[in-house]
C-alpha cells in the first residue's frame, strides 16, 4: 500500500464538507499518520484520531466505496447535538468550519431521537438504542462519530453509525486538482474535430477550480 496515494476522495452524492472538501476535488490522501506502526513506528510521527480530524474513511454500509468527514466524537465521548448545536461531555463545541441552512428537520438537528429517521439505516437504530445514555450517544471502544461540515446534506453517523477504527483509511492532506462537474456541457452530438476542439477549450477555460489548487485540507 503506498504511503501517500493520490485518489480522489468520494465526498458523497452532496457536498457534505462544502466548503473543506467540494465534489470534484482530487485529493492526496495521508495513509501513514493513523497507522497502527509496525516497522514506521519509530521514524514516521503516527498520530491518534482526534476530535476535528478530517479523516477519510470506507463506511460500514458501503465498505467499497470512500467517504469524507469530520471526526466530532472519540470512544469514551458523549455526544448530542441540540437545535444543531453539538455538545460532547457536555460542553457546546465551537465550530467554524460548519455551514448551516435554514431549513430544520428535528431527527437531524436534535440527536439522538427516541424514533427513527427515514433516511437511518435500520442495523444502526438497533444498535444506536443500546448506547444513549441519558439523552446522550456514548461513543464505544474503537469507534468515531463522525459529522460532514456541510451539516444538513450530510449522511452520516446520525443515518448509518459509527466508523470503526479499522476502516480508517487515512486523512486528506492536499487538493492537488479540483473540477467544477456541475458547469460541464452537455455532450455535443457532432464528431467533428472542430467541436471537439471548442469542448476541450471550454474545459480547460472554465471546469478547473483554480483556486483550490493546493489547497491544504484542514
Amino acid at each position: 500500500m503506498p504511503i501517500y496515494d493520490r485518489s480522489q476522495t468520494i465526498v458523497n452524492s452532496v457536498r457534505d464538507v462544502e466548503s473543506t472538501l467540494l465534489i470534484g476535488d482530487y485529493v492526496l490522501v495521508d495513509k501513514v499518520h493513523f497507522a497502527d506502526g509496525g516497522f514506521w513506528g519509530h521514524p514516521l510521527p503516527y498520530g491518534e484520531v482526534n476530535r476535528g480530524d478530517v479523516i477519510v474513511f470506507r463506511p460500514p454500509p458501503h465498505p467499497e466505496q470512500y467517504y469524507v468527514k469530520r471526526v466530532i466524537g472519540v470512544p469514551g465521548d458523549r455526544v448530542r447535538l441540540v437545535n444543531k448545536q453539538v455538545f460532547v461531555n457536555g460542553r457546546p463545541v465551537a465550530e467554524s468550519y460548519t455551514q448551516h441552512l435554514r431549513e430544520e428537520d428535528h431527527y437531524r438537528d436534535n440527536f439522538p431521537q427516541p424514533e427513527p429517521a427515514a433516511d437511518q439505516d435500520p442495523r444502526w437504530w438497533m444498535q444506536m438504542r443500546a448506547v444513549v445514555r441519558d439523552g446522550e450517544l456514548v461513543i464505544p471502544p474503537d469507534s468515531y462519530f463522525v459529522l460532514g461540515d456541510n451539516r444538513e446534506r450530510s449522511l452520516d453517523s446520525r443515518y448509518w453509525g459509527f466508523v470503526p477504527r479499522q476502516n480508517i483509511v487515512g486523512r486528506p492532506l492536499l487538493i492537488y486538482w479540483s473540477v467544477d462537474r456541475d458547469n460541464a456541457p452537455a455532450a455535443g452530438l457532432t464528431d467533428d474535430k472542430l467541436s471537439r476542439l471548442a469542448d476541450l477549450l471550454y474545459y480547460v477555460a472554465h471546469l478547473p477550480r483554480w483556486n483550490r489548487a493546493l489547497r491544504v485540507v484542514r
